[in-house]
């Protein structure tokens, strides 16, 4: 190792003998202070001064005093040239960092081994050195390789760091507490401990550094720089270390973050599930895989559940869980479990205990088998679950699913379902539907309200269960429709029996309120295999075919060919009907108009006509308006059809006008479809408009039942034609839903009396009919009459002693086609 030796001397021959003395070393020379520090700036690898106090310029007190200052050449080696009265000199010398001082004059043998002296200790120094830096790196690389967080203090104090304190980290550490050495040592180490694990730790070191423990473990906090906590394990122990440095630690942390999540979510489920086992309804179980279900363990709800104590089941103490399974449940659990264990597969299943009260309980058990290593089943775990409110609920939902609400009978649903299995099960049998309509106990409903009708279904119900048999099933398919599920009878003699029984049976219960009802039957057997929608809706055609039926008494309507055949014509109807609807060319099918005579009884002439539609067909020939007016209301096309019957109409009126007939009138039927479609009057002005006609010579006819649900906005209508000129009259007064109570709230001009009335006039008694009555009812409240169906003079004498305004019928004039119509009007007027 080279030594490089700076020599200060003012003294020219004192250099010299100091540079021979020197002659194996590396020697620089300067003659004063100045040119020494000049030198020891360009040279930082000098080991050794040689400095003579007594210099000019600059003396070696000086040079002393600017090295201390200087923390670079705080290693270097200074000897001080002094004389031997210089003590004062030698003490200053020595306490402004100089190590040693020599007298002189230069002794050389003396110098040369004072020298020699130092050169050595300088040698051994740096051995020493380089050996504790080669430690030093081994100790630093161990500490910053090592998997551990590792933190070395050393301090003036015991637990407070200060602006004396020595911090050594690993990078591990610096990654567990997310800062880095610098701002460890910044801070403090006790500032990275969270604020209520600090005290327990200072009572550590304490301990520590008292010497009552050598070292200790604890699990603490520390905060990163963003707030979050993370949890470490720290091992901490004394260093005994050189140095002025009083309390020295080194600390190994391990970061356990993840480990006391661990902890945390296995306590919280540990709380949960005791959080869970105590509101169980119902009970935890670990037991054998026996017959007896011997538990080994039973949480509380056990007795919850069964009545029972938990530690009366325990190793059947007192009683087997099997004994409390309800019998009929027991070999088919025992079934179940064998079938899954071997796959390993989970076990659900819903059946019933026997409390030890006697009461049945729903439960469900949800449980999986425990193995060991060899595959054997070591015992059964799982829960059983009170699920009787659930039951209930389920049970009470079905029956609301299955059953009606008002008569508890099975619904239609239900009805359905049956009759699909049986197509299969029963595929071969005899059997028959049966379908009582009650659906005109509507009519009560205006008069007497839901509920008094309700009450009538109900008490029908209660008497039509007398019926059921085993055979004979009955279900509610509507509000107002029953049906009866009729399985292997003999023949149809037996039906019809049977629907005379029906019959005597509902006539006893409706007799009083004079309700119409139909039955309806459609016979199922091998020839006939029908879809459940299909048999079911042919079903309800023949019940109303039943309930429409003109005959003076109730028969049972049988779904046949000859029914087939009318729907066949109906729906061809309705093809049609949907072509002239949509087509100006009319095709296959003519609607057309006719027209029937209205007289003025007080004139004895003509005042107008009636525009009846009519419809005739290459193949169905004439169609009664009876048959084609429903069926064009069923597929709302009377609306656009209705609009091409008005136009027809008012064509005639034009046509009447120009031939200078100013007073006579042409009135048109209006279904109530098409009244009540919010753009009837707009169109209807429109359409009056167009054509040039006077609305005083219009009239529209409509029937009384349009007043039994739309009262109000009906007569809102009638007000706007009204007040348009037009006149308005209720065709077939009588007939259905009016009566001469409601007949003062009609917006109308005139009501047209129905036949039914007109022909009582010509029975026996015509005094005692209440025609008369309606007349006058209707003067008095500021309505004129038109009588209908007149067809005898003792009808017209009558009227006209009554003051009946108008009449029509055949007596004065048959429905008439436009051109006859026209010669017809122009020979009564030429007679008269």
């Amino acid at each position: 190792m080279d030594i490089n030796i700076l020599v200060v001397e003012d003294s020219a021959p004192d250099r010299l003998m100091i540079s021979s003395i020197l002659k194996d070393y590396n020697v620089l020379m300067a003659r004063d202070g100045k040119e020494a520090l000049e030198i020891l700036d360009k040279h930082e690898d000098i080991s050794l001064l040689v400095l003579d106090l007594n210099m000019p310029v600059m003396n070696g007190f000086e040079v002393l005093e600017t090295l201390k200052s200087h923390k670079k050449h705080k290693n270097l080696r200074t000897i001080i040239l002094t004389v031997f009265d210089e003590a004062e000199n030698e003490i200053k010398g020595l306490k402004l960092g100089a190590v040693d001082y020599i007298r002189k004059p230069i002794h050389k043998e003396t110098f040369k081994a004072r020298i020699d002296i130092h050169i050595d200790l300088l040698r051994y120094q740096r051995a020493l050195e380089a050996k504790f830096e080669e430690q030093k790196n081994t100790l630093d690389m161990i500490i910053r390789q090592a998997p551990i967080g590792i933190l070395i203090s050393y301090s003036d104090e015991m637990y407070h760091s200060n602006g004396n304190t020595v911090i050594q980290v690993n990078s591990v550490l610096e990654q567990i507490v997310g800062r880095t050495e610098e701002e460890i040592a910044s801070l403090g180490c006790e500032n990275l401990t969270h604020p209520e694990d600090r005290e327990r730790e200072k009572k550590y070191f304490e301990k520590l550094y008292s010497g009552a423990i050598k070292k200790f473990t604890m699990e603490k906090r520390m905060i990163k720089p963003d707030g979050s906590v993370v949890w470490v394990d720290m091992i901490a122990a004394a260093l005994n270390v050189s140095g002025n440095k009083k309390y020295n630690h080194i600390c190994l942390v391990q970061d356990i973050t993840e480990r006391k999540n661990m902890e945390k979510a296995l306590r919280e489920s540990e709380r949960s599930k005791s959080v869970l086992l105590s509101h169980l309804s119902g009970l935890a179980y670990r037991c054998k895989y026996d017959r007896d279900w011997t538990m080994q363990y039973v949480s509380s709800g056990c007795y919850g559940l069964t009545g029972y104590p938990a530690e009366s089941l325990l190793y059947n103490r007192d009683i087997t869980y099997n004994d409390i399974i309800a019998p009929e449940y027991r070999d088919l659990l025992w079934d179940l479990w064998q079938q899954l264990i071997p796959e390993r597969k989970p076990f659900k299943y819903e059946y019933e205990i026997i409390t030890a009260d006697g009461e049945r309980k729903w439960v469900l058990e949800e449980g999986q088998g425990i193995y060991n290593d060899k595959g054997e089943v070591e015992a059964l775990e799982g829960i059983i679950l009170d699920i009787s409110d659930r039951k209930k609920i389920e049970n009470d939902l079905r029956y609301v699913n299955e059953h009606d609400g008002l008569t508890g009978l099975y619904n239609r649903r239900v009805l359905e379902n049956i009759l699909k299995k049986d197509a299969v099960a029963l595929s071969d049998r005899k059997r028959a539907v049966i379908s009582v309509n009650l659906s005109t106990v509507q009519s009560l409903t205006r008069s007497y309200g839901f509920h008094y009708t309700q009450d009538i279904i109900e008490k029908a119900a209660r008497e039509l269960e007398k019926l059921c048999s085993e055979t004979r099933l009955l279900f509610i398919s509507y509000w107002d429709r029953f049906v009866f599920y009729m399985r292997e009878y003999n023949d149809k003699k037996e039906i019809i029996d049977f629907c005379a029984d029906i019959k005597e049976t509902l006539d006893a219960l409706l007799r009083t309120e004079r309700i119409d009802y139909g039955i309806g039957v459609v016979q199922i057997d091998s020839m006939h295999h029908f879809d459940i929608d299909e048999l079911l809706k042919k079903l309800l055609i023949a019940s109303e075919k039943s309930l429409n039926s003109d005959q003076p008494e109730l028969t049972p309507c049988f779904y046949g060919k000859e029914i087939e055949m009318e729907i066949l014509r109906e729906e061809e109807i309705k093809r049609e009907f949907a072509n002239i609807a949509n087509n100006d060319d009319e095709g296959d099918c003519h609607l057309y108009l006719q027209y029937q005579p209205i007289m003025d009884l007080k004139s004895d002439r003509i005042s107008g006509f009636e525009a009846l539609a009519r419809l005739k067909c290459s193949r169905l020939g004439l169609v009664s308006p009876l048959e084609f007016i429903p069926l064009a209301e069923e597929t709302k096309l009377i609306v656009p059809i209705g609009w091409k019957i008005m136009r027809k109409a008012l064509l005639f009126l034009k046509r009447i006008e120009s031939m200078g007939y100013e007073g006579i009138s042409v009135s048109v039927n209006v279904s109530v479809i098409q009244l009540l479609k919010n753009d009837f009057v707009e169109k209807l002005f429109g359409l009056i408009n167009e054509l040039q006609v006077s609305p005083k010579h219009i009239g529209i006819e409509i029937t009384e039942s349009v007043f039994s649900d739309n009262y109000n906005e009906v007569n809102q209508i009638i007000n706007q034609l009204r007040d348009a000129g037009l006149y308005v009259a209720i065709d077939d007064f009588g007939k259905g839903y009016s009566s001469l109570a409601r007949e003062r709230e009609l917006n109308v001009d005139y009501l047209k009396i129905d036949k039914h009335f007109i022909d009582k006039l010509i029975k026996a008694y015509p005094e005692n009919a209440i025609t008369s009555d309606i007349i006058s009812m209707a003067h008095k409240l500021g309505h004129f009459t038109i009588a209908e169906g007149v067809e005898d003079e003792r009808q017209i004498q009558y009227l006209k002693k009554w003051n009946c305004d108008k009449i029509q019928g055949f007596f004065i004039g048959v429905p008439l086609d436009e051109e006859l119509a026209i010669e017809f009007l122009v020979r009564t007027y030429k007679s008269d």
